[in-house]
């Protein structure tokens, strides 16, 4: 029983330690595509705003700015860990939107089928902005590195 509580220790210890790479990995990678994502929208903005205004969101050429902005700066802000937290919890609410108005039908297949709601084009984006809002920005990123700075300038008591 204790080799077994040995291994068990090493292989929690070995994945905890994987854990801020595979953090920074996820908001690299979609970080980077939620950016590419924003510029698009800012570069043809008209059609965001037809498109929002043919879902019926309201104020839509503000929304469009609003999301498209979000979209890129917040791509960049999640790239490096910076408000990751606030950031990822707007995203996820973004792509909840983008759920509930343009992808409707997929969104209601969550448990019918289960395929088509993890193939609409939100849900990939939405997962890894809601690892990001549970787990923090991991170790390697500006959070991180601001957190252990104000730590450091504090005196101990």
């Amino acid at each position: 029983m204790q080799m077994i509580e040995k291994l068990y220790g090493v292989l929690i210890q070995a994945a905890s330690s994987l854990q801020s790479p595979f953090l920074l990995l996820i908001r690299l990678y979609w970080g980077w595509q939620f950016m590419q994502t924003g510029w698009g929208k800012l570069h043809d903005i008209s059609k965001v705003i037809g498109y929002f205004t043919d879902l019926g969101i309201p104020a839509p050429a503000f929304n469009a700015y609003f999301v498209s902005g979000l979209e890129f700066v917040g791509g960049i802000l999640l790239m490096v860990g910076l408000a990751s937290r606030p950031i990822a919890l707007m995203c996820v609410v973004d792509m909840i939107v983008a759920f509930v108005k343009g992808d409707l039908d997929n969104l209601k297949l969550i448990f019918a089928d289960p395929d088509k709601f993890q193939g609409a084009a939100p849900y990939q984006f939405l997962f890894a902005f809601l690892i990001v809002l549970i787990f923090g920005p991991g170790l390697f990123s500006l959070d991180a590195l601001i957190d252990r700075m104000r730590h450091k300038r504090e005196p101990t008591a």
